[in-house]
């Protein structure tokens, strides 16, 4: 679990950092990249803070291949419920980088 936690840090990272380039490409209203862009902060440390608390405690039921154990109601409903929301986030931060940048591509083939 903790080479997962290492490995999660470092990809988060790098999706920041791609992110970050492309950001001033995106065609997005404000408020569409005032909430991608607490999204995206809140999906990456709650992906971090869930496998790093699955690393100490081992309880990670919801990541069985990195061996995460069954463990106390509380610690599992944690993860769980950081795991459920990080990926809900991603996907919609995801769905809305694409729409912008898909409008920024279209926009510079029109001209």
């Amino acid at each position: 679990m903790a080479l997962s936690a290492h490995l999660e840090g470092v990809m988060n990272g790098m999706f920041l950092v791609i992110l970050g380039l492309i950001w001033k490409r995106l065609m997005l209203s404000r408020i569409l990249l005032n909430a991608t862009f607490w999204l995206v902060i809140y999906g990456t440390f709650a992906n971090l803070l869930a496998v790093v608390i699955a690393a100490v405690t081992g309880f990670g039921k919801m990541m069985p291949i990195a061996g995460g154990q069954e463990g106390t109601g509380a610690i599992e409903g944690l993860v769980s419920f950081l795991l459920i929301s990080l990926s809900l986030c991603m996907l919609a931060v995801c769905i809305i980088v694409l729409a912008g940048f898909y409008t920024h591509m279209r926009q510079h083939t029109d001209e």
